[in-house]
C-alpha cells in the first residue's frame, strides 16, 4: 500500500481548495474561449444559401402595400415550399404568385434553385429561375398533400427554361434588408416575357421575418419600361390570420366549379 509521500510528510489540506480553484477558473476560461470561438466562427456560403432558402418559403401576401397604394399594387399571394434537392445540395422551390383572393388560379408558377455562389463570384447565394416543363400539373403544388406532388425526381426531370439569376449579396449594416441583388448586366430574354418586352430584370431582397421584396420589370427595344410597377418592389409579407379570413370570405361566395 501506498501511504503519504516519499518524503514521509503528508500534503498540507490547506493547499487543496487553493488547488481547485486554479483548475475551476482554467475550465471556465477555456469554455469561454471555444463559445466565443464557436459563435464567431464565420458563417458559409452554404449557411446563407440556407437561410434565403428558408426566407423564401411560406406563404406570403402584399395585403398592407395594396391598401397603402391601391392604384399601384395588388394584393398578391406568394407561397413557395421545397420540392427537390440537386446532387449538389442546391435547393428547389416551387414558387407561384396569384391575387391573393383567387388562390386556385395562379398567374405565375416556377422553379427556384437556392445555391450558394461559387468561391470566386462577389456574392453570397445564387437564386435562380426556371420554367416548368408542364405547368399545369404543378398548379396549388404547395397546398396539396405531399402524397399528391409530383415526386422530387420529377421535379428535377421538369426543369426547364432558365429564365433568370439574381446574386445575392448581405446586405451593409444599417440597412433592413438581410440580403438583395439584381439581374446582371441587361437582364434575360426569354420566352415567357409579355408582348413587345425585350427583356427584363429582377429585384430581390430578403428582408428579417421572412418579408420578401421582389420587383420585376420589362422593356422594348429602346429602353423603355413597358411591364411591371414603375414605384417600387413589391413588398411580401407573411400571411396573417385577417389575410386568411378575407381568403376565405371571398371564396366562400365564389360560383363552385361543376364536377367533371
Amino acid at each position: 500500500m501506498c501511504e503519504g509521500s516519499s518524503s514521509g510528510q503528508d500534503p498540507n489540506p490547506n493547499n487543496w481548495p487553493e488547488a481547485q480553484g486554479v483548475v475551476l477558473k482554467s475550465l471556465v476560461l477555456l469554455g469561454g474561449a471555444l463559445l466565443v470561438k464557436r459563435l464567431t466562427k464565420s458563417t458559409t456560403r452554404r449557411d446563407h444559401s440556407r437561410l434565403v432558402a428558408h426566407s423564401l418559403a411560406g406563404q406570403k401576401c402584399t395585403r398592407e402595400q395594396a391598401a397603402r397604394d391601391p392604384e399601384n399594387y395588388f394584393n398578391l399571394r406568394w407561397i413557395c415550399c421545397p420540392a427537390a434537392e440537386m446532387v449538389d445540395g442546391s435547393k428547389v422551390l416551387y414558387c407561384e404568385q396569384a391575387f391573393w383572393r383567387t388562390p386556385h388560379k395562379p398567374f405565375r408558377q416556377r422553379l427556384n434553385m437556392v445555391k450558394p455562389c461559387a468561391k470566386e463570384m462577389k456574392c453570397d447565394v445564387e437564386v435562380s429561375t426556371y420554367a416548368i416543363r408542364d405547368a399545369e400539373e404543378y398548379k396549388n403544388f404547395c397546398d396539396r398533400p405531399r402524397g399528391q406532388r409530383p415526386h422530387p425526381e420529377e421535379v428535377i426531370a421538369d426543369i426547364s427554361e432558365h429564365l433568370t439569376t439574381i446574386p445575392l449579396k448581405r446586405c451593409e449594416r444599417g440597412k433592413r434588408c438581410l440580403y438583395e441583388g439584381s439581374t446582371p448586366g441587361d437582364g434575360f430574354s426569354n420566352t415567357l416575357v409579355p408582348n413587345g418586352v425585350t427583356y427584363t430584370t429582377s429585384e430581390l431582397a430578403v428582408l428579417k421575418n421572412n418579408e420578401i421584396h421582389a420587383w420585376d420589370r420589362g422593356y422594348d427595344d429602346h429602353g423603355n419600361q413597358v411591364w411591371g410597377v414603375k414605384q417600387g418592389p413589391y413588398e411580401f409579407r407573411p400571411a396573417t390570420v385577417s389575410s386568411f379570413d378575407d381568403m376565405h370570405l371571398h371564396l366562400n361566395v365564389l360560383p363552385q366549379p361543376l364536377d367533371k
